[in-house]
């Protein structure tokens, strides 16, 4: 049950990321780059083929989109 609802947070802050991005217009290689981790992580965080991101990855990725780090707050 713990994580089962870890997953669903885990995938709702990972579709947010990806949904500012998008609205920012920019690509995962794009942010990647600003966030200095490989595209690959990237691709498979928003794929969903990998929901076992570590916190620097994603506080990386919040930085990079400059997102307050708040929305890790659950």
């Amino acid at each position: 049950k713990e994580a089962e609802r870890r997953q669903a947070i885990i995938k709702a802050v990972i579709r947010s990321l990806a949904q500012e991005r998008a609205r920012q217009g920019m690509s995962r290689n794009a942010l990647a780059a600003k966030a200095g981790i490989s595209q690959s992580v990237v691709s498979r965080l928003e794929s969903g083929v990998s929901l076992n991101p570590t916190i620097d990855s994603m506080l990386r990725i919040a930085d990079a989109l400059s997102v307050d780090p708040e929305i890790f707050s659950w």
